[in-house]
C-alpha cells in the first residue's frame, strides 16, 4: 500500500508541474460553439420563437440556436427534402403525424428518456417509443365576431346544425350593407395562393372526425381502405358548399393568409375559418371586439364540439452531432418558466404540458381551453393520411369546387376517386 501511494504521489507531483508549466505557455482551449439548427413550419410564431432561441443562446454560452421558418403557403416538406439531399438536415425538424414520421424515421431520435415525456399525454409515439415533442394543443371551430352576430340577431350558441348555419349565413348576407361587411365568411381555398390547407386539410377534418368520439378514427380508416361514407360525405359536402357560397369570393379564390385574417380583423366578415394560431396575428392587428368559436356543424344532427389536437411535433435528428444540445433546447421549452412564458405569452399557444400554469391571452385559445374543460370535442386525423395527400390530391379538388360551387356531384365523385387512390400513394 505504501509503495503504491508513493508512486502515485510522485506521478501526481510531476503531473502538477507539467500542467503548471503548460499553463504558463499556452491558454486552455475554449469549448467549441455548438450551433443547433431548427426548421419549423408555424410562420405565425416566427418572431416569438426567434426571440426565444436568441434568449436561450444568450443564457447558454457555447450554444447557439438558429431557427428557420417556412409555412403558410410554403412547401415545408419539399424544402426539408431538399435540405436532406444537400446534406444540410436540421437538428430539429417538425412533422405532422405518422405520414411525416414514415418519411423521416431514419433521422428521428428516440426521446423516451426526456424529462418532459411524463408531463404530457400528447407526445408522438411509434412502436412504444416517444419520437415527437408536441408543439402545442391547437384547435378550431368557425371563429365569429360576436358584435356582428349580435347586430344581426344571431345567437352563436344556436349554430349546432347545418340548417342553423344556412339560416344565419343567409341573414348575414342580406344585411351586408347594414352590418358593414363584405361577406359573411372569410375562407380561402386557393392552391396557387398556398391556402389549400384551410379547406382540404382543416375543413376536411370535419368529415374525418366531426360528431364522433374524440378518438374514433373509423371514417378515416375507411378512407385509407379506399372508401367514402356516402351519407356522411353528402352532408359534409353540403356544409362546405354553404361556406363557399357565403365566403368573400376574392379571398376564397385568390386570397392569402393575410387577406383572410385581415378581413376578419377589420370587421369585414363575420366568420373566420382559422384556428387559435391566429391569436397573435389578431392581436397585432389591434382586434378588440369579442371573439368566440362556433362548431363546424355539418351534420343534420346537433354538434357542439370543437376540434382539438396536437397538430405537429418537433423531432430531433438522431444523426446530428448536436442531438443532445437539440434535446436540451426542447427540454428547456417544456420545463422552464422562460419556456412556458414563450409558449403561452409570446407565441400565444396552448402548451401540451401539464405543468404549465399560465393562461393564454388570445380569445380563441381561451375558447379552446374552455371547450377542452367541457369535453365533447372531436379529434383531428389528417396526420394519418399519406404524405402530401392534402396538398397534392385533395387540395386541387377543393380549389376546383370553390370555382364551380354548383357542381356538387362532380366534387363528390372527384373525392371518391381521390380516396380510392389513397392506398396506392
Amino acid at each position: 500500500m505504501k509503495k503504491t501511494f508513493f508512486r502515485f504521489a510522485v506521478v501526481g507531483t510531476a503531473l502538477i508541474l507539467v500542467l503548471a508549466i503548460s499553463g504558463c505557455t499556452k491558454k486552455p482551449e475554449q469549448a467549441k460553439n455548438v450551433e443547433v439548427t431548427m426548421f419549423q413550419l408555424k410562420v405565425e410564431i416566427k418572431d416569438a420563437i426567434d426571440a426565444y432561441a436568441a434568449s436561450y443562446s444568450a443564457a447558454h454560452p457555447g450554444v447557439t440556436v438558429k431557427v428557420e421558418s417556412l409555412g403558410g403557403g410554403g412547401d415545408y416538406g419539399g424544402a426539408l427534402k431538399a435540405k436532406a439531399q444537400a446534406g444540410q438536415m436540421p437538428d430539429i425538424i417538425q412533422i405532422e403525424g405518422l405520414g411525416g414520421y414514415k418519411i423521416w424515421q431514419e433521422y428521428i431520435a428516440d426521446l423516451s428518456n426526456q424529462p418532459w415525456v411524463k408531463d404530457t399525454d400528447l407526445a408522438l409515439k411509434v412502436d412504444g417509443k416517444v419520437v415527437g415533442f408536441p408543439v402545442a394543443i391547437e384547435g378550431y371551430g368557425l371563429a365569429y365576431n360576436a358584435e356582428i352576430l349580435a347586430k344581426a340577431g344571431i345567437d352563436p350558441a344556436s349554430l349546432t346544425t347545418r340548417a342553423a348555419y344556412e339560416k344565419a349565413l343567409s341573414t348575414l348576407n342580406a344585411k351586408k350593407k347594414e352590418l358593414g361587411i363584405n361577406a359573411p365568411v372569410a375562407m380561402a381555398a386557393s392552391v396557387a395562393g398556398g391556402m389549400w390547407w384551410v379547406a382540404a386539410q382543416h375543413n376536411l377534418a370535419c368529415y374525418w372526425g366531426g360528431g364522433l368520439a374524440f378518438d374514433d378514427t373509423s371514417i378515416i380508416e375507411k378512407a385509407l381502405k379506399g372508401e367514402l361514407d356516402d351519407a356522411r360525405f353528402q352532408q359534409y359536402a353540403k356544409y362546405l358548399q354553404l361556406l363557399f357560397k357565403y365566403a368573400d369570393q376574392n379571398i376564397l379564390l385568390n386570397g392569402s393568409y393575410d387577406d383572410q385574417v385581415g378581413s376578419f380583423a377589420q370587421g369585414k366578415t363575420a366568420f373566420l375559418h382559422q384556428g387559435n394560431w391566429v391569436d397573435p396575428n389578431l392581436q397585432q392587428l389591434g382586434v378588440s371586439f369579442k371573439i368566440g368559436y362556433a362548431p363546424h356543424a355539418f351534420l343534420d344532427t346537433e354538434e357542439k364540439g370543437l376540434y382539438l389536437f396536437a397538430p405537429s411535433w418537433y423531432c430531433v435528428n438522431a444523426k446530428s452531432p448536436n442531438a443532445e444540445a437539440a434535446k436540451a433546447f426542447l427540454a428547456s421549452m417544456a420545463g422552464t418558466q422562460e419556456g412556458h412564458d414563450y409558449m403561452v405569452n409570446k407565441a400565444g399557444m396552448i402548451p401540451a404540458f401539464k405543468s404549465v400554469t399560465l393562461k393564454p391571452a388570445g380569445q380563441l385559445s381561451q375558447a379552446l381551453m374552455a371547450a377542452n374543460a367541457r369535453g365533447g370535442n372531436y379529434g383531428v386525423f389528417f396526420g394519418m393520411l399519406p404524405d402530401g395527400a392534402g396538398q397534392n390530391l385533395f387540395g386541387p379538388i377543393f380549389d376546383l369546387f370553390a370555382q364551380n360551387q354548383n357542381d356538387l356531384p362532380r366534387f363528390i365523385n372527384d373525392m371518391k376517386k381521390a380516396v380510392a387512390d389513397l392506398p396506392k400513394m
